[in-house]
């Protein structure tokens, strides 16, 4: 009999940061590990294309059920861009045309133009993405040659800064909301500045408590224990939503799908339905629950905590 452990056998269930190596795919990341850890699934809170590095987060069985949740989260970025150059795909994968006559730009035009770029802006992604054009993605159409328009929709940049600046090269550092193409930014950056732009590096440096300083290295390294040995808490996944800590007999109660009755001073005042994390005595995420503020009610929408021994 073979004593091969799997993902079951370790009882893989979690988070895992991993930085993405550079000329792969995000779904080639989550191939590795699924091939690692199966049955346990597996999927990726947010692609980065072959050309960009940095965190990857996972999440690996019952957390898969977390993943938007995670991709919720600020993200930061360093960019680099170089000036004068266009691009059918705004990054130097594309094919790559240069500005005529293309006039050197100045530090203090620049950093004039950064700005306009922070806040909630109007952002066109670009023609090489996964957005839905009736259907179909973007950069399937665009491979095809057909012609379409995207149209432009809100994003937030909740900080942009220039980090270094020697012509025709730049580098920001950009914290984003879901959605922001960094790609969409150094276009519309050059076009601003009339000579044009595009993307020749990206990493992704953080995405909510995820950093690149903590992530796991995908090398030769990679294995069934050191995935085990990594694996994050999945209540980093909901940082950013309203935690209430249950005692253990609520934690009973949630377990098996029941309502709770709550007092509404533990809730933000709000007269809307609004998801809430629920946390046990353990500190351990137990449920993701509707707080209910008409009826004082949690209602359980994802269990993740089994229910206590009695």
């Amino acid at each position: 009999m073979s004593s091969k452990k799997s993902g079951a056998d370790l009882k893989i269930s979690g988070l895992l940061n991993i930085n993405k190596p550079q000329n792969i795919t995000s779904r080639q990341v989550v191939d590795q590990v699924q091939k690692l850890i199966k049955p346990a699934r597996v999927g990726h809170a947010g692609t980065l294309d072959p050309l960009a590095t940095g965190v990857l987060v996972l999440c690996t069985g019952s957390n898969t059920r977390l993943i938007r949740f995670v991709q919720q989260q600020p993200k930061e970025y360093i960019g680099e861009f170089l000036l004068g150059k266009r691009s059918d795909t705004d990054d130097i994968t594309g094919e790559i045309s240069e500005t005529a006559d293309c006039r050197q730009v100045t530090l203090q035009e620049l950093e004039t133009c950064l700005p306009a770029f922070e806040g909630r802006i109007q952002q066109i992604p670009p023609q090489y993405s996964a957005v839905h054009i009736n259907g179909r993605r973007a950069y399937d159409l665009a491979r095809r040659g057909k012609s379409f328009e995207i149209q432009p929709r809100e994003v937030d940049v909740y900080e942009i800064e220039l980090l270094d600046f020697s012509f025709p090269r730049f580098q920001l550092r950009i914290v984003c909301g879901s959605g922001t193409y960094i790609r969409s930014i150094g276009r519309d950056l050059g076009e601003q500045l009339g000579v044009g732009a595009t993307m020749s590096a990206l990493t992704r440096t953080r995405i909510g408590p995820f950093t690149l300083d903590s992530a796991m290295e995908l090398d030769e390294e990679l294995s069934l224990g050191t995935i085990a040995e990594n694996l994050q808490p999945a209540i980093l996944a909901v940082e950013q939503l309203p935690h209430y800590h249950c005692n253990e007999r609520e934690l009973l109660s949630l377990s098996q799908g029941q309502k709770l009755k709550c007092k509404p001073e533990y809730f933000p005042a709000t007269h809307e339905i609004i998801e809430v994390a629920v946390i046990s005595p353990q500190t351990e995420l137990v449920a993701i629950a509707n707080w209910e503020p008409e009826a004082h009610q949690l209602s359980p929408r994802q269990v993740f905590h089994p229910a206590p021994n009695n």
